[in-house]
């Protein structure tokens, strides 16, 4: 095996169609390429992701921003070492589109394939940036799925907890278009909350009382929409202030339940003693500043170090799926032509998958 690998890698779980070129070099050398075909602006007039477009959209593209990512890192095939591919779980037309391609580049070069779990991109992507040693405890918040993790290797994970129903991601989503706010919702309602009174509406803390990690969203996702409502009939509409207020008032009801629980999977994290102490997070919805500014407060709190990565490596990225695909690749990871695009893949196996598919796809 070379001393530095460099991977080829595709993602296409959801709306992003993605390629990167990867080596596990110096940390400033490594991400040779990223490539990020983005399509919000095809969803946006149906206020949300739809699969059959996005499907239809990866297959279109992925050809182009495979090219393009070999193209801007000037490098030939020959120099790569293998392919990653993102093989779920997620939207199962999307995921179908990047594993057909990533197995037809394999077969056309003969090099290696590797299946990464998707979520486990996100969760190893502080391993990417800042070379966090294992074991180091994750949350992991984005539009389809929320969960705390102990991460002790490429792929082996201890679920502490996660969301019972809903993930913040669609539940900000769903926010947005109650507001008649753009999509994706989380910028939007994060933009439109700034100038709100967070504590004008008592919005619910779900499953607050319980000790353990788990969360819920879905009853304050119900609760703003009767605060809505109630506004609507009274007013026969919303103010901008009014708009603001309601934004501003769950992005703090979600946040408060984020910080709380995270304060909880730390504490479990501690006692099993890990050598640095380590809490980071990843995902869309930590790029949320609102939201990672009180993580972080939380964490140096608890004398924990906090690492997030930059913004444009928490939403979808082949960059992520690079990495593990080197970190599997130097395990011994290789997977052959029958390798299976998966609508549902938990992170912990050992354990039964949270309740609820969720829209965007299976809970870990």
């Amino acid at each position: 095996m070379p001393d530095a690998l460099t991977i080829l890698a595709l993602e296409s779980t959801c709306d992003d169609t993605a390629a990167a070129v990867i080596s596990d070099r110096e940390r400033e050398e490594r991400i040779r390429s990223s490539v990020v075909f983005s399509q919000t602006e095809m969803h946006a007039l149906y206020g949300g992701v739809v699969p059959e477009i996005a499907a239809r959209a990866h297959a279109e593209r992925i050809d182009d921003v495979v090219s393009a990512a070999l193209a801007n890192a000037e490098l030939p095939m020959s120099e790569i070492n293998g392919v990653a591919v993102s093989a779920g779980p997620g939207l199962i037309g999307g995921v179908l589109a990047g594993v057909m391609c990533a197995k037809g580049i394999a077969a056309g070069s003969g090099l290696p394939l590797i299946g990464v779990n998707h979520l486990a991109g996100h969760a190893l992507t502080p391993r990417l940036t800042d070379d966090l040693p294992y074991p180091y405890l994750m949350l992991l918040i984005s539009g389809g799925h929320c969960l705390f993790v102990i991460v002790r290797g490429p792929d082996d994970f201890i679920r502490l907890g996660g969301t019972i129903d809903d993930a913040p991601g669609e539940a900000f989503d769903k926010t947005a278009r109650v507001l008649g706010l753009t999509q994706p919702g989380g910028p939007a309602v994060e933009a439109a909350a700034l100038s709100g009174d967070e504590h004008r509406f008592e919005f619910p803390r779900p499953l607050m009382d319980r000790k353990d990690c788990n969360m819920s969203f879905s009853g304050l996702k119900t609760a703003l929409i009767r605060a809505h409502e109630g506004l609507v009939a009274s007013k026969g509409g919303l103010t901008e202030a009014d708009r603001s207020d309601l934004a501003a008032g769950f992005q703090a009801a979600v946040r408060d339940v984020l910080v709380e629980k995270s304060r909880r999977a730390i504490i479990e994290y501690l006692e099993t003693a890990p050598r640095e102490r380590s809490f980071a997070v990843a995902g869309g919805v930590a790029a949320n500043a609102t939201i990672r500014a009180a993580l972080e407060f939380a964490s140096g709190d608890m004398g924990v170090r906090f690492i997030a990565p930059p913004l444009a490596l928490c939403t979808d990225n082949a960059a992520m799926i690079g990495w593990a695909g080197i970190e599997l690749f130097r395990m011994g990871r290789r997977d052959g032509m029958d390798l299976a695009a998966r609508p549902r893949w938990p992170l912990d196996m050992s354990q039964a998958p949270m309740l609820g598919s969720g829209r965007k796809g299976a809970k870990a």
